[in-house]
């Protein structure tokens, strides 16, 4: 980096972060750890990978001078995958920030701290380690509700012997899958929302469970008729070619007049069931009985590991050996 004192500076800045602090990638969001610093190259180490990688002063340097000879930030989907390391720990440096949201690093003259690093926790870090080691919470959500009473139900009938499951077992479970599949959408479109600022291009982003990347569809729709066909009819196509019958309007004409619908119309009736109403009061009654389940359950556990922790300390002070201790015999003597 020009300058030692600016090199230093990040040394200093990674020497006061927690051994086990984690820091992602990012736009593969990849976590990684700095296992050691040195007088020219800092090495890390991924989460997937046994072999350590060094990320090279003279790299750094390169990387710096690009954004600073950037205005507005330089843009990290100019970055190769390998140089992802280079920029989340450039932006442990104070004088340099990361917006991960926006996809840019940035030099500034006010101290910030890096959005991809988590100091709390080793390789088991970010949202995935909150969300093991904090207090779990019910969420307020119709999904979770809908969930809890589909997997009750699913626990209670056998789903891989439909044709002997009873009538009032079906429609609960069509009633639930329906409720579920609705509610699961919703909240899957408003997941999506969040995640579109935080993907670039076409790099994939990997969790616990899966992969996802930012794409796009190209969607059309017809102007109206009167832009449409003096366009085509000036390029020499007949509008009668790219004209058709209008269903909508083919049902105005059908409505003054006495043209049977079989008329202009191939019918074929097909029969499908749909959800007629559900009854929210048994679901809630439902779900409070699961609710009061699980939290009897989770007092037997909590009561379980305190009685374990007891008898394990009790076992350890009967089988432990204190060198400064001396026993007496049953005779009174020393032994």
């Amino acid at each position: 980096m020009p300058g030692t004192t600016s090199w230093h500076t990040l040394l200093e800045t990674i020497a006061e972060l927690p051994p086990d602090a984690t820091l992602l990638t990012p736009l593969s969001r990849d976590p990684f750890q700095i296992t050691e610093t040195q007088d020219h190259r800092i090495l890390v180490e991924f989460e997937h990978e046994s072999e350590t990688v060094p990320l090279q002063r003279e790299q750094f340097e390169t990387l710096l001078q690009r954004v600073q000879d950037t205005a507005g930030g330089f843009d990290l989907d100019r970055l190769p995958s390998a140089a992802e390391p280079y920029a989340t720990t450039l932006s442990l440096h104070p004088r340099f920030e990361l917006d991960d949201r926006a996809g840019t690093l940035t030099e500034t003259e006010t101290p910030t701290g890096s959005p991809l690093v988590d100091t709390d926790a080793g390789f088991e870090s970010g949202s995935a380690a909150a969300a093991e080691h904090a207090e779990r919470e019910e969420p307020d959500l119709p999904v979770y509700a809908d969930a809890l009473l589909l997997i009750d139900a699913l626990e209670r009938h056998d789903p891989t012997a439909l044709d002997g499951m009873e009538t009032a077992a079906l429609v609960n479970l069509y009633t639930l899958l329906s409720d579920v599949q609705r509610n699961a959408d919703a909240l899957r479109q408003e997941v999506s929302e969040s995640l579109l600022d935080r993907l670039h291009h076409d790099r994939q982003v990997s969790g616990q469970y899966g992969s996802i990347q930012r794409t796009a569809r190209r969607n059309r729709s017809l102007k109206d008729d009167e832009d449409v066909l003096p366009v085509l009819e000036d390029a020499g196509i007949d509008p009668e070619r790219v004209t058709s019958v209008d269903p909508a309007k083919v049902d105005e004409a059908l409505a003054v007049t006495e043209l049977a619908e079989s008329a202009v119309y191939e019918i074929e009736r097909s029969e499908y069931v749909r959800k007629a109403e559900v009854d929210e009061e048994e679901k809630e009654s439902r779900l409070q009985g699961l609710k009061d389940q699980l939290t009897g359950t989770d007092e037997e556990t909590a009561e379980l590991q305190r009685e374990i922790e007891a008898l394990e300390a009790r076992i350890d002070d009967l089988t432990s050996f204190d060198s400064g201790a001396s026993f007496r015999s049953p005779s009174g003597g020393e032994t």
